[in-house]
């Protein structure tokens, strides 16, 4: 029920859900990515973002200062149902804007 319960309140939120459909639309990226994209400070999308991964939709992959996010796989099949219908849904989402800078 616990784990239900993570995932419906994962994407009980609008920001939450176009970032969600950003990420599956987009592929991997990198929170700075999102953070340029979505205009918002990278604390709040990092909030953001937790919540989704511990809803169980996001991994995460930690390279040096940046991480990277995309859908978890394999994604089971409930999870996979709620993305289905998430693309269904007339949501804007913002076009990746690159963020990362190359050091």
């Amino acid at each position: 029920m616990d784990i239900f319960l993570k995932t419906i309140g994962s994407i009980n939120d609008e920001t939450r859900l176009k970032i969600l459909h950003f990420i599956d639309v987009n592929g991997e990226v990198c929170v700075c990515d999102i953070e340029n994209s979505f205009e918002m400070i990278q604390s709040r999308i990092s909030r953001h973002l937790k919540i989704l991964k511990d809803g169980g939709f996001l991994k995460v992959d930690r390279r040096g200062r940046w991480a990277y996010y995309s859908i978890r796989t394999p994604l089971d099949q409930f999870r996979q149902s709620i993305l289905k219908e998430i693309s269904c849904l007339d949501i804007n989402i913002p076009l990746l804007n690159k963020g990362c800078k190359v050091e």
